[in-house]
């Protein structure tokens, strides 16, 4: 008889399970304007993802023009150092030659005066 009980006592646990179960799962209406607030809710978010994207492009653009002007800078200042570079190398030639001649004139002049004096 203990047996029976406890299998009733299963049964009836088993039947409440099943009856919550039941409850559960019973349709519903939806609460009101439900629909509206989920489709304002998508709304504002497709909006927001829009906004961030429009938001992005100009940074990319600042960023490209950024990166232009520096590669800019960048080849202007290589240029200019190469060309103070050319500009000091012409200088150097040019203090040799003047060297080179005042040196010719000094070796003239004292080869003049040596056979002068033999």
């Amino acid at each position: 008889m203990e047996h029976e009980t406890r299998i009733g006592r299963e049964n009836e646990r088993e039947d409440e399970f099943e009856q919550e179960l039941r409850q559960a799962f019973e349709r519903r209406p939806a609460p009101p304007r439900l629909k509206r607030r989920i489709m304002d809710e998508v709304r504002r978010r497709h909006e927001e993802r829009r906004h961030s994207r429009l938001v992005w492009w100009p940074r990319i653009a600042a960023t490209f023009v950024l990166l232009a002007v520096v590669a800019g800078v960048a080849i202007w200042h290589r240029a200019e150092v190469r060309r103070r570079g050319e500009e000091a190398r012409q200088q150097v030639l040019t203090a040799f030659r003047i060297t080179t001649h005042a040196l010719n004139e000094m070796n003239s002049k004292l080869s003049t005066r040596d056979r002068g004096q033999d």
